[in-house]
């Protein structure tokens, strides 16, 4: 058994270890590239080994200027601020109608939830385009905004776990003392769901920071570009500059890092809480 449990936790740190090395390996090789000059870059070297001078920061300048980071960082953070507005509030809303409401058809609503999750979305987009162009917004910030806003059956899904856990009984003491339904939600059920609005900030967030399909379709728009497709402006018919792309993917990681490691608590205590409703 002593044998046994020595493989077991042999196995289980292996594993560990490759899992970092695997998720590590690629982002050093990023950062070292983005550190070269466009001579090293295309030199065929390998990816790992060292740039000449360790302070060349040209490529950072390059990305952040002729990429319009700063006009991208912009568009992201409007489309994500009111996105993820739109997806609280109507997810939340969702859950508490379908958890705390009874009526005929409410299991069908939760079996068209249940396809509208197995349906792939590639089938559907046809229809999507000829819906964002008939109401006026393609090539718009609104457009994404629209999408991501009302395509989220996750949320509801996550709403819903927390919702079962809210006690029925609060809401008969406010209905007692008068409350509606919308106070009801507005001022008991909302404040109670802060760790599955977390959970859906932090899933939803990176799921929107990181797409590039959408933003490239329905903003195609340089003055509109977000971050994911600000590196696209890079690749030309002639080639790529690696070094530039992978300066401006630094600058475009730098921002997650920064909100992972002062928000970090609340992302393991959303998505750990969220995990055992």
């Amino acid at each position: 058994m002593t044998a046994r449990h020595a493989l077991a936790a042999f196995l289980k740190y292996l594993s560990l270890v490759l899992a970092s090395v695997a998720v590590v390996l690629p982002l050093l090789a990023v950062l070292l590239t983005s550190l070269r000059t466009s001579e090293e870059a295309t030199a065929g070297r390998n990816p790992l080994a060292a740039p000449a001078d360790w302070f060349n920061l040209g490529n950072f300048a390059i990305a952040f200027t002729d990429g319009q980071m700063a006009r991208a960082l912009w568009n992201t953070t409007f489309i994500l601020v009111f996105a993820l507005i739109g997806t609280v509030l109507i997810g939340s809303m969702t859950a508490y109608a379908v958890d705390r409401f009874h009526f005929r058809a409410k299991k069908l609503v939760m079996a068209l939830f249940l396809v509208a999750t197995l349906v792939p979305s590639v089938t559907t987009q046809v229809a999507t385009y000829e819906v964002i162009s008939a109401l006026g917004v393609n090539g718009t910030r609104w457009a994404p905004i629209l999408l991501y806003t009302g395509t989220d059956i996750v949320a509801v899904y996550i709403f819903l776990q927390f919702m079962r856990s809210i006690p029925v009984a609060l809401d008969e003491a406010a209905r007692i003392d008068g409350a509606g339904s919308l106070t009801i939600y507005w001022r008991i059920v909302l404040p109670l769901l802060r760790p599955a609005i977390v959970t859906v900030v932090i899933v939803k967030g990176v799921a929107i920071y990181n797409d590039f399909y959408i933003p490239f379709l329905y903003m195609p728009s340089e003055k509109l570009g977000t971050i994911s497709t600000a590196l696209f402006r890079f690749k030309g018919p002639y080639g790529a500059h690696w070094e530039v792309i992978s300066a401006g993917t630094v600058l475009v990681i730098l921002p997650t890092l920064v909100v992972f490691l002062v928000l970090q608590r609340f992302i393991y205590g959303g998505l750990t809480a969220g995990a055992v409703k």
